[in-house]
């Protein structure tokens, strides 16, 4: 397992290799991929076991953001930097939205935003009935909360009570037309959540301490699923893309390539600076809201 400081450290590889990937590719959704990386991160290298026959399971609904996907898949040893280049082209098996018969660890073909929460449903209902004890993990956007389906998944979840499953919230506030809430507005979220019988707590989507503590509380739920409103921003870690929605979906040139390496070799340094300072207690429950 690894500490809040060490999975820092991963996230931000992770969004240089988005970077790199969207640069070499010239096309990928950069922004949505940079503001779910950390969370992404965490329960990849905390809570998902490849090798394991029976393990936890990952489902990323916002299927999109496969630049963050593909970037901890290199983190794991699954991809090589050298693929990046055929990112999204014909007979690649990097698509442009996870495919499970290009990598069995995917644990869901997504893409067609809403369907995901189902889908992890379907899992955590048949954890339970093969008293599998490990978790679903789910991702969903901001924005793919306006599909109806989400809601009818919500519903169930919170029927049969699955406190084997967890959903986390990208909420970023951007869509690729503009602020989520302008075509539907989502609040109050956590209101609507806990009416379907969610337990919800409300994070900081970057800080990683939360991050942990969040997954904690969910993983220690005795009687309901969880639901994690993540507050995060959209282009994180480059600052011209940060909360721009024109950076939902584009292309990389490279005077642009250039400025975002700047962004990330400075924060590369503040990292460093921090590593040797304590990591921040469990702070899990007070989240809760």
């Amino acid at each position: 397992m690894y500490t809040a400081k060490q999975l820092a450290l991963i996230a931000h590889r992770n969004r240089r290799r988005i970077i790199d990937m969207v640069h070499k590719a010239g096309v990928g959704h950069v922004g949505g991929s940079l503001s779910v990386i950390d969370v992404l991160t965490a329960l990849y290298e905390n809570e998902i076991d490849f090798a394991a026959s029976q393990r936890a399971r990952l489902v990323l609904s916002k299927g999109h953001c496969t630049p963050a996907l593909y970037a901890e898949f290199t983190e794991k040893g699954l991809i090589d930097e050298k693929e990046y280049a055929s990112f999204r082209q014909l007979n690649s098996k990097l698509q442009g939205h996870p495919c499970a018969r290009s990598y069995p660890q995917i644990d869901a073909t997504t893409g067609l935003l809403g369907q995901g929460l189902s889908a992890g449903f379907g899992m955590a209902m048949a954890k339970r009935t093969n008293h599998d004890k490990h978790m679903v993990y789910v991702i969903v956007g901001d924005g793919e909360l306006q599909e109806g389906q989400n809601w009818e998944a919500f519903m169930a979840i919170g029927h049969y009570k699955l406190n084997n499953l967890a959903v986390f919230i990208d909420r970023n506030r951007l869509s690729s037309g503009g602020p989520t809430d302008d075509n539907i507005t989502l609040e109050p979220l956590a209101d609507k959540l806990k009416a379907f019988n969610f337990k919800v707590y409300e994070i900081d989507g970057h800080n990683m301490d939360e991050i942990l503590s969040a997954i904690k509380a969910a993983k220690d739920s005795q009687d309901a699923p969880c639901a994690i409103i993540c507050n995060t921003i959209k282009g994180k870690g480059i600052r011209y893309m940060e909360d721009n929605p024109a950076w939902h979906s584009k292309g990389i040139n490279d005077e642009q390539y250039e400025l975002a390496l700047a962004d990330l070799a400075a924060e590369e340094d503040a990292y460093s600076a921090a590593i040797s300072t304590p990591d921040a207690t469990d702070s899990a429950h007070e989240m809760e809201v």
